[in-house]
């Protein structure tokens, strides 16, 4: 299927949030993921499942300043 993430479009075999970011290499209790702009807690990625065309963003803390 295709969804966007971040912005950009892919093509993943992933059926479940969790999977998608397995596969795209997201990992950390800090993640925090929206698909087609709701909020997805860590707590329901496993269960969330993906459909073509959803808008996933994934967010990750990054230092500096």
């Amino acid at each position: 299927m295709i969804l966007i993430v971040n912005g950009e479009a892919l093509e993943s075999a992933a059926t479940t949030l969790a999977e998608l970011l397995a596969a795209l290499d997201y990992e950390g209790d800090w993640l925090a993921t929206a698909v087609n702009s709701d909020l997805v807690h860590k707590a329901d990625r496993v269960e969330f499942l993906l459909s073509d065309g959803d808008r996933i963003e994934i967010l990750s803390p990054m230092q500096g300043g």
